[in-house]
């Protein structure tokens, strides 16, 4: 249960509570239905809290520091008005959930999909979600992943602006939209995960230093002050922040969080602020009796993410693995190499399938230093991998997704690259049938002089990229309608066959045992000259095999099978008819090969043979 804000209990009574230790008082400031002030009670460890009877659902409220000026609540549920306006009170036993039997999914079994809740559908509601989860599931997708829905200003944004980390953004439906999306998933046997960010509160309505010590100068980030971990009065923010994760599996029966840029939380403490939340997280599945899932943004390339704390580790079940993206990206698209400098070979891509890590310890001209360590030997299911993300579409000035990149046949590849990886993959919405629809970055900021300043510091940031156009206006509504997803695509065309391709990828995922073993020592991966590679994934103890031929070239290249096996067999061929756009024009690779033979694989194209080895 929330220990902060506007708890309500079903018998009509609500406790208010709040954490300021620097202020002598707390006034509960009510203004719907009757407006009154009432003084707080002062707790123990900077706590102030009353609790009311005869209080509805629907009450309105603000909190105001030594009884001077009304700020809405820190933990509010829900900002009807905005994140300017007064908190709401909400019932949170009112919905009756249908999940009962829900006791999630093996993490590496997931095949997540991360879509953000405003563009995906014209209405940009949770509820308008509801309706397209039977065709994800057709597709093989079990689990979403929705970008940030902490209220946020306005009702255009990415969702990393968010100021009230316990509340659910009003525009897309608030509580009761979530909870309704997250049940209708579990009916699906989908799994739900969100982005939520503990490294910083936007810009906008930001009004948690108004409550203590949340920030300090100690620090600095891209957005300004640090939160305060690890300085004076840092317990109050540590609860704060670790019980928003509690809150969001115990209330809304989410299954995972992705946690952004982690390596800006900063904490020189004995017990590291992620390492505090992985217990609090750990004890309350063991209460709750399913598995709760924490994933990573890192920028460290370093295991200890995803090492145990025991072991000196964060305890993250997952992090995200951008190095696969570079090493792949770059041998698809010619002009990749502008945007990743140093990547390029196809050593790199044979390492981030081996080891992950494709930096760890080289020196990285990006970063004018050295980089990372190796995390040789970590399972693969300690990795999310992905072609796009919402970063690497929206990141770009005119917000290219992979299908406006490149051609078919190379979707194709990356396609099969990803999902054929000993790693938990990651969709982004659309991707699965090469939706062409730009995806910019978006506000709707109230105060014109932060718009402006969003507005420059796009053109910047793009400018030191060396783009010499300027990005959309963030903060037009047309930004933001050009960003929807054209899901009709899905059923035509080359966008249908690419839809299909996903299709047969996840399945043969699913139904070949081989392809869910993430043990790196079953794992091996050859080049094949400076054509492509041989990811050589194999059966725990060794005798079955399945060789996955990649050719990046636009040129033809030759393969000798190996000579342990005595036949292999074809269960994947992106050149066969059904694969092809115009059809006829196809010459497929043979549907059973012998030891030691040898095939062209042709340009652009992959394949997939499985054998077995014979027991004496």
């Amino acid at each position: 249960m929330k220990k902060v804000g506007a708890v309500y209990a079903a018998d009509g009574r609500c406790t208010f509570r709040v954490w300021d230790p620097l202020k002598e008082s707390m006034v509960l400031k009510l203004v719907s239905p009757v407006e009154q002030q009432l003084e707080m009670q002062r707790e123990a460890h900077g706590y102030f809290s009353l609790e009311l009877a005869n209080i509805d659902p629907g009450t309105r409220y603000f909190f105001m520091p030594n009884g001077e000026k009304a700020f809405p609540d820190p933990a509010s549920s829900f900002q009807p008005e905005g994140v300017h306006g007064p908190s709401e009170v909400v019932d949170t036993g009112a919905y009756l959930w249908q999940d009962s039997t829900w006791r999630g999914l093996p993490f590496q079994d997931l095949v997540l999909y991360e879509l953000h809740v405003g563009t995906f559908t014209p209405e940009g509601t949770f509820e308008a979600i509801i309706p397209l989860l039977p065709d994800l599931v057709e597709t093989g997708i079990n689990a979403l992943e929705l970008m940030p829905v902490a209220q946020f200003p306005g009702d255009r944004n990415w969702g990393y602006d968010g100021v009230y980390p316990y509340a659910v953004q009003d525009s897309y439906g608030g509580p009761l939209g979530l909870k309704t999306l997250v049940d209708a998933c579990h009916a699906l046997g989908i799994a739900v995960f969100l982005d939520v960010v503990f490294n910083h509160l936007g810009p906008e309505g930001n009004y948690l230093g108004n409550f203590g010590p949340f920030f300090t100068n100690k620090y600095k980030t891209p957005w300004g002050d640090a939160l305060n971990f690890d300085g004076d009065w840092s317990d109050g923010v540590r609860e704060y922040f670790a019980g928003n994760a509690l809150f969001w599996f115990e209330e809304y029966h989410v299954d995972g969080l992705r946690l952004d840029a982690i390596h800006m939380v900063y904490d020189n403490g004995a017990v590291h602020f992620w390492e505090y939340t992985h217990q609090q997280v750990k004890l309350l599945g063991q209460k709750l009796g399913r598995p709760l899932y924490l994933t990573a943004e890192s920028d460290l390339n370093s295991p200890k993410v995803v090492k145990d704390p025991e072991m000196g580790g964060y305890g993250f079940d997952a992090q995200w693995l951008d190095d696969f993206h570079h090493a792949l990206y770059v041998l698809l698209d010619k002009k990749g190499k502008d945007r990743y400098k140093d990547f390029g070979k196809l050593e790199q891509l044979a390492k981030a399938y081996k080891d992950g890590f494709v930096h760890s310890g080289e020196y990285v001209t990006f970063r004018k230093r050295k980089h990372g360590v190796s995390s040789a030997g970590v399972s693969g299911e300690k990795f999310v991998a992905f072609n796009l993300n919402h970063d690497q579409v929206g990141n770009r000035v005119k917000g290219e997704r992979l299908s406006v990149l490149v051609n078919l046949d190379r979707q194709k590849l990356a396609a099969a690259a990803l999902l054929l990886a000993p790693y938990v993959p990651l969709l982004f919405m659309g991707e699965e049938y090469g939706d062409t629809a730009p995806f910019y970055y978006f506000i709707s900021h109230s105060d014109k002089d932060l718009v402006k300043a969003v507005q420059q510091g796009r053109k910047e940031e793009f400018a030191d990229f060396g783009f010499d156009i300027a990005p959309p206006d963030p903060v037009a509504e047309q930004t933001f309608q050009d960003s929807k997803l054209q899901w009709d695509k899905r059923t035509k065309g080359k966008h249908h066959l690419l839809l299909q391709w996903h299709q047969h990828l996840l399945h043969l995922r699913k139904q070949e045992p081989i392809l869910r073993n993430f043990n790196k020592n079953d794992v091996l991966v050859n080049l094949l000259g400076n054509a492509g590679l041989v990811l050589h994934r194999q059966s725990i103890g060794g005798q079955e095999h399945l060789l996955c031929l990649f050719n990046f070239s636009e040129e033809k290249t030759a393969f000798n099978f190996p000579v342990w096996v005595e036949n292999w067999e074809k269960i994947l061929d992106s050149t066969e008819t059904q694969w092809q756009e115009k059809k006829g024009k196809a010459v497929p690779l043979p549907s059973k090969v012998t030891a030691g033979s040898q095939m062209q694989l042709p340009a652009l194209s992959v394949a997939v043979y499985k054998g077995q080895e014979e027991i004496e």
